[in-house]
């Protein structure tokens, strides 16, 4: 069994955190991004992720992934990786486990219709919509909005991506994150820690072997067609011909599965402990200052993950079972919003008072939030309760 090693001096120290907006005593038993994790757990917003589309609506089926099931699927690839770079394995499972709190019900659907309702009035960005589930939206605590995380965890749901200023930017900077990187600076020019890239990469490498396994599952193409079209599959499929001759499909999927895992990750690790050596950040300060990011895949596995996505994308994302469903999902968002907007008393009395008490942009935002924090199940009872469909 091997020990757990010492952290290494790039990484995130929670004993010299920077702290949070709302200074708290510290705890006897937890760390500071333990307790941030921990806050994130028992999160309402937390909890609706179970209820929340991944790729398949949940009503589809037992088996699929939701939301939920996704992030806990991240959490543990990111701690696997945060433990091979000897950084906070809190911090990196922290990031990972509220980076999908701001998606709205119905997946990229859901979040594509919420854009085009938000598009005159500021927009709609998913981490954006993150920041203000932990930072205002959760009401938790007697004395302050938000779960209060810490300076990095905050750092890292909003940079994890990439720098969202300067010549780095990997996207426009979303409205609500400017407005609070103003009140609480969070360094947008610049990368997040090893931490936070490790929750980045975990996502992917996530995701890529969990809609592999969910297409195959529910028919969206066959193992034949995935193997025609990504070289990287085909080579593993021929290992595990060679080495369990005659082996069910549905064995033949898992061990595919963990075996894509398995590669993405060692490839990850092999590729960010690389550039580490050769950068040599004596301090997570000296990592948000690299001019790149030091957890990254190699060329040939980057490769493998482009051709990965780009059928994924065409079999499955662009499937007409899926894209069916997810019109429909669209027309849910798309009548819901202009009812709430124009009717702010069809929403609960919280959300109704709030609307009704501001106008334009503010009232868009406030009906924005009550539809972000759907789950699926909810929408679909208030689209039939508004609209009898």
């Amino acid at each position: 069994m091997a020990l757990r090693q010492p952290l290494a001096p790039y990484a995130c120290d929670a004993m010299r955190s920077r702290g949070r907006l709302h200074p708290v005593s510290p705890s006897p038993t937890r760390s500071e991004f333990q307790r941030d994790r921990d806050r994130i757990i028992h999160s309402t917003a937390f909890r609706r992720l179970a209820h929340k589309t991944q790729v398949f609506v949940p009503l589809d089926g037992d088996h699929f992934r939701t939301r939920l099931t996704h992030t806990i699927e991240v959490g543990q690839i990111a701690r696997a990786l945060a433990r091979a770079l000897r950084v906070d394995e809190d911090l990196a499972e922290a990031v990972a486990l509220a980076h999908d709190l701001g998606h709205t019900p119905f997946g990229h659907a859901g979040e594509d219709a919420l854009e085009a309702c938000m598009k005159p009035f500021g927009g709609f960005d998913h981490n954006a919509q993150a920041l203000r589930v932990v930072t205002l939206l959760e009401r938790r605590y007697a004395d302050y909005d938000g779960l209060d995380l810490t300076w990095e965890t905050l750092e890292g749901i909003v940079k994890h991506n990439g720098p969202l200023a300067g010549p780095k930017a990997t996207r426009k900077l979303p409205r609500f994150v400017a407005e609070f990187d103003a009140a609480y600076p969070l360094e947008l020019a610049t990368f997040a820690s090893v931490e936070a890239q490790a929750a980045a990469q975990a996502d992917d490498i996530a995701y890529i072997g969990h809609d592999i396994d969910d297409g195959l599952r529910a028919g969206l193409f066959l193992l034949e067609d995935i193997a025609a079209a990504v070289p990287f599959i085909a080579s593993l499929l021929q290992q595990i011909g060679e080495k369990h001759p005659g082996l069910e499909r549905g064995r033949v999927i898992h061990e595919l599965v963990r075996r894509v895992i398995t590669r993405f990750v060692e490839d990850a690790i092999a590729t960010a402990l690389g550039r580490l050596d050769r950068l040599a950040p004596t301090s997570a300060a000296d990592v948000r200052a690299a001019g790149e990011a030091m957890v990254a895949l190699s060329p040939a596995m980057a490769e493998a993950e482009r051709d990965i996505k780009k059928f994924l994308f065409a079999n499955m994302y662009r499937h007409q079972k899926v894209k069916a469903v997810w019109e429909r999902a669209r027309d849910a968002i798309s009548r819901l919003f202009p009812a709430f907007f124009e009717t702010p008393s069809l929403m609960p009395p919280e959300w109704a008072a709030q609307a009704l008490a501001r106008e334009g942009a503010a009232r868009a935002v406030v009906v924005a939030d009550y539809i972000a924090g759907m789950t699926d199940r909810y929408a679909l009872g208030e689209a039939k309760r508004l609209f009898g469909a």
